[in-house]
């Protein structure tokens, strides 16, 4: 029978986590997780582009209560693949996994206190229903079956292959080729060394400059650390120290930008002196207003000065036969043109949502804690940060949702849903991420629910404040609604019961 206290949908790195905090935290409750692909890993095994790397370092994007243990802190994909496999493995969480269950959507019950939750089986067609109290997104926050690719004109003439990194074809050979990478993202950032370093001619075409920094692959501290200490003392020590200089060096670009701009200059002109750093290095927005890229050893930096990857800075015309025509009326010869243009969000993995009947409208919602939604019950969504690693507040998270479910068995209540209280009726709502001027972000940001001006509806991005808000804060703070009773006299309902209930409430 398909019911369960808890539904997890992916099995990708917050998922496995998640199981993970839900059999240690919360012991009596029945989960299953749903995953539309074959295997586990999410973003980490869907990426198969040359190079595929972390853009944070491994001590943060690690869970907290399994030490990242190899020696390079920006791991490339096959090491974090390998780590978050372990993890399902040394937890026995992969009996709990059903692969190839495309979640399409879910549908909450009140008088059941129960979500009826819609799977497609990818290797048939049919459909099936799950049913849980509790539904648990860890399902990214992009489409895995589409990119985001602009309508480039002329992209039909060009006689090459033309290549999204999402969609790598397994056999693309590229060495010796001429290869255009559109963009200046952490994909591209990633993608023009790693080509290049197999033989490649590189190119990276890209609108504006992104601001890069160069950092260790290795992190010596963490490795020393782990010599004299037990493996979970080293890591403990080492995340502290990362989270505390990520956090110090953020809210210095938040207040007092010109400065950290020169210095993220000036350690561009150092490594590339006799490079034109201004037009290729220099972004118009201050650093943190779009996300910074990383590259492990300076990489990056090593194929430009070798000569197998150039960096040109201009706007694209029209794509030719042979290639690119830009603005400039310059024209770029290619082989192969990669379009690292970026992802398409989406909102809890692009389900439809209802409650009792009602269609949800995510953009009419507002966001609780960044991870719940108004009038919507018995429900939360994992997503990371912006600022930092994604796992971090993927931890964070999941310990909320067993504060949550144990809560509710201690008060015989079997629904929790955040409403807007009187006082947060006139507040001022405003953009679900603020600040943030990436592509991806602002195609997408009206799609996305609206945070308020003030706590708990506030999506804060602030990892040492979530920590109080979600960790550390009271459940009960009249703005999430403990309610629904259970009635202890009531018989069990069977799931034919509990789907024809279901039916009558849409």
């Amino acid at each position: 029978m398909n019911h369960f206290d808890v539904v997890i949908v992916g099995a990708g790195l917050s998922g496995i986590g998640a199981a993970y905090h839900l059999q240690h935290k919360c012991p009596g409750k029945t989960f299953v997780i749903l995953e539309g692909r074959e295997v586990i890993g999410g973003t980490w095994d869907l990426f198969r582009y040359p190079g595929i790397r972390s853009d944070s370092d491994m001590h943060t994007l690690g869970y907290n209560f399994k030490p990242w243990s190899e020696a390079k802190a920006i791991a490339d994909g096959p090491s974090i693949l390998k780590y978050v496999n372990e993890t399902a493995d040394e937890n026995d969480i992969r009996k709990h996994i059903h692969f190839k269950h495309r979640v399409k959507s879910a549908s909450w019950s009140t008088k059941n206190a129960t979500w009826s939750v819609q799977v497609e089986l990818a290797d048939t067609g049919d459909t099936v229903e799950f049913y849980c109290n509790f539904l648990f997104m860890c399902g990214g926050y992009y489409r895995y079956d589409e990119a985001y690719t602009p309508e480039f004109k002329g992209a039909d003439i060009f006689k090459g292959t033309t290549v999204h990194p999402q969609f790598w074809p397994e056999d693309l050979e590229f060495s010796g080729k001429k290869v255009i990478v559109i963009g200046s993202g952490a994909t591209a950032m990633t993608l023009v060394p790693a080509l290049a370093k197999k033989g490649a001619q590189v190119t990276m075409l890209q609108r504006s400059p992104t601001y890069v920094v160069s950092v260790p692959a290795v992190d010596k501290i963490a490795n020393t650390l782990r010599k004299f200490l037990p493996a979970t003392w080293a890591y403990a020590i080492t995340r502290f120290k990362n989270v505390k200089l990520g956090n110090f060096f953020y809210n210095k670009t938040r207040t007092q930008p010109e400065k950290v701009k020169e210095k993220l200059l000036d350690m561009v002109r150092k490594s590339l002196p006799d490079y034109d750093v201004d037009t290729h290095f220099m972004p118009t927005y201050n650093p943190w207003d779009q996300r910074l890229c990383l590259i492990p050893d300076g990489d990056l930096y090593d194929v430009i000065k070798d000569g197998t990857a150039t960096v040109v800075t201009d706007t694209i015309d029209t794509f030719t036969e042979k290639g690119i025509k830009l603005d400039s009326g310059k024209e770029l010869e290619a082989d192969i043109i990669v379009t690292a243009t970026g992802l398409i969000l989406s909102v809890v993995a692009g389900l439809k949502i209802s409650v009792d009947g009602k269609n949800i409208n995510f953009p009419d919602t507002v966001s609780y804690k960044g991870m719940m939604y108004s009038d919507v019950p018995n429900m939360i969504q994992t997503f990371g940060y912006i600022n930092a690693s994604w796992t971090l507040r993927a931890d964070i998270i999941a310990e909320y949702v067993c504060r949550l479910l144990n809560r509710m068995d201690e008060t015989g209540m079997r629904q929790c849903t955040p409403r807007l209280r009187e006082e947060d009726k006139d507040m001022e709502l405003l953009p679900w991420i603020k600040d943030f001027s990436s592509g991806y972000m602002q195609r997408m940001m009206h799609l996305l629910p609206r945070q308020g001006d003030r706590g708990p509806w506030r999506n804060t991005q602030n990892y040492a404040l979530d920590k109080k808000l979600i960790r550390s804060a009271p459940l009960e703070d009249g703005a999430l609604l403990f309610t629904n009773p259970l009635n202890r006299m009531e018989r069990v309902e069977t799931a034919p019961e509990i789907e024809e209930s279901a039916a009558d409430a849409a």
